[in-house]
């Protein structure tokens, strides 16, 4: 994974079709586990594809997985979906989010080992360097807590998410957001990164935060150099 925070995020695509998207999808869950971002099947992808979302299925090796085993969820439904498997039991906040933030175009959720430490403690990330002003705020939330793949899960994720492109879920994991898959990839190994970085600096008699005027200026910073706060 990362460590260098100042990596830029990747240049704008050109709208993907279904295919790629599906692929996209395929490779981003093989890439999770080749990196450490994700353990086994416990992560999922989703993308926006028109009105509806493409998203992993269900208890599916990544080795295994195909584009075609992908499900097809429409935005506006209740848990309705096409494809040879069903999809991921965490469909709810994934199609909640991208219902509600019309900017973001997928989700990657994953339980990373440093971001996921933290969600055991319910510890959010404060301003403990300037990178965590790329998820649109001073910190990263920590949502509370709720059985996976429930409606009250997808509740506290909204709520973590608000102004911001990434959360903490408490004893679970993370979500990042992002306008593309590849934004969305890009801020999640980001995430993990800051969560390591904090976590590092509590050993050792805790950290120096940011004060919310610094993280202001860094935002500012970032328009000019290419990297949106979402």
């Amino acid at each position: 994974m990362s460590t260098d925070n100042a990596r830029p995020p990747p240049e704008p695509e050109t709208p993907m079709t279904e295919a790629a998207l599906r692929q996209g999808i395929v490779e981003a869950c093989r890439e999770m586990n080749a990196t450490g971002l994700n353990q086994g099947t416990s992560g999922n992808v989703s993308a926006r594809l028109g009105a509806a979302m493409l998203i992993t299925p269900s208890a599916t090796p990544y080795a295994a997985m195909t584009p075609g085993m992908i499900a097809t969820m429409p935005l506006d439904g209740d848990g309705d979906w096409t494809g040879p498997r069903p999809p991921s039991s965490e469909w709810r906040f994934h199609r909640d989010i991208l219902r509600s933030r019309p900017e973001i175009g997928a989700v990657v959720h994953a339980h990373p080992p440093f971001c996921t430490t933290l969600a055991i403690a319910r510890r959010g990330i404060p301003p403990c360097h300037y990178m965590i002003a790329a998820f649109g705020g001073p910190t990263i939330r920590c949502g509370g807590y709720a059985p996976f793949g429930t409606a009250e899960l997808s509740r506290e994720a909204l709520a973590a998410l608000e102004d911001r492109t990434a959360c903490l879920l408490a004893n679970h994991g993370m979500i990042a957001l992002g306008e593309t898959l590849a934004q969305a990839m890009w801020r999640a190994v980001e995430l993990e990164t800051l969560a390591r970085q904090y976590h590092q600096a509590l050993l050792i008699g805790g950290p120096v935060l940011l004060s919310e005027a610094e993280i202001e200026d860094t935002k500012a910073r970032f328009a000019n150099y290419g990297l949106r706060d979402g």
